[in-house]
């Protein structure tokens, strides 16, 4: 059973940046696609970046493409989301997962979170305007 969990969010303005840390525990991941979500309140989970076991593709939401960067370091077991130049509308609690029907999949990583197995417990991210 692996354990993720999230840090590094925070209360940061507008243009700001934050660097999301998602080390997982209990099972290695470097197999594994690997992703990153949000959720606003009131709003459904969305999709924000995947990146896949190797970390040679990753996939972005448009909304986020060019701002944010997902990267991961297997030695450490953990991925990484580096968000710049944020904007309000990135306010939300962000969740790091892990694809374990993906092993060593190629260039494909999931953008839809029921691909996703096990998620950590998430990490607030808010920003002012």
């Amino acid at each position: 059973q692996v354990q993720l969990v999230e840090s590094g969010g925070g209360l940061v303005q507008a243009g700001g940046s934050l660097r999301l840390s998602c080390p997982a525990s209990g099972r290695t991941v470097s197999s594994y696609a690997m992703g990153w979500f949000r959720q606003a309140p009131g709003k459904e989970r969305e999709f924000v970046a995947a990146i896949t076991w190797s970390g040679r593709s990753t996939f972005y939401a448009d909304s986020v493409k060019g701002r944010f960067t997902i990267s991961r370091d297997n030695a450490k077991n953990t991925v990484y989301l580096q968000m710049n130049n944020l904007k309000p509308e990135d306010t939300a609690v962000y969740y790091c997962a892990v694809d374990f029907s993906s092993r060593y999949s190629g260039s494909y990583a999931s953008q839809s979170a029921p691909s996703y197995d096990s998620w950590g417990q998430g990490t607030q991210v808010t920003v002012s305007s």
